[in-house]
């Protein structure tokens, strides 16, 4: 089970990068490479696909580490970044512009990424301190 929640963590905050790889980097590799201009990359269906897949995977392995480690705080921590992250889906390139989407997104995607980071890092501390190992 543990073995799960930290692979759901690292997935969580490599799901959160590559979001965030997407909003900056898309508009650049389109001028270099105007072939990927063709492809659906650009729509706002990939950030409603990015949010269907990043908000279970986030809730397993936030829950499961505050069981853990008793830090709900992490807990919190990664549902303002998975609110903020809604909410931009919800609002939409109409409402916010390019600017403010791409921002709330990053920002949104960084907190998510740290709070799984803090969940990770205190949910080995956890299991390092609970091993009867005579270090």
């Amino acid at each position: 089970m543990k073995t799960l929640q930290s692979f759901t963590d690292k997935t969580a905050i490599s799901l959160s990068f590559l979001c965030t790889i997407h909003c900056l980097a898309m508009p650049l590799l389109v001028v270099l490479l105007p072939s990927l201009a063709a492809l659906p990359l650009e729509e706002e269906a990939f950030h409603l696909w990015m949010v269907f897949i990043v908000v279970p995977v986030s809730i397993y392995a936030l829950t499961m580490g505050c069981k853990n480690h008793k830090r709900y705080r992490v807990l919190l921590v990664g549902g303002v970044g998975l609110c903020i992250l809604i909410a931009t889906v919800l609002a939409g390139h109409d409402t916010l512009g390019e600017t403010w989407e791409k921002t709330l997104t990053v920002i949104g995607s960084s907190i998510i990424a740290l709070g799984h980071f803090w969940n990770h890092r205190l949910c080995q501390q956890h299991k390092h301190n609970s091993c009867d190992c005579s270090d």
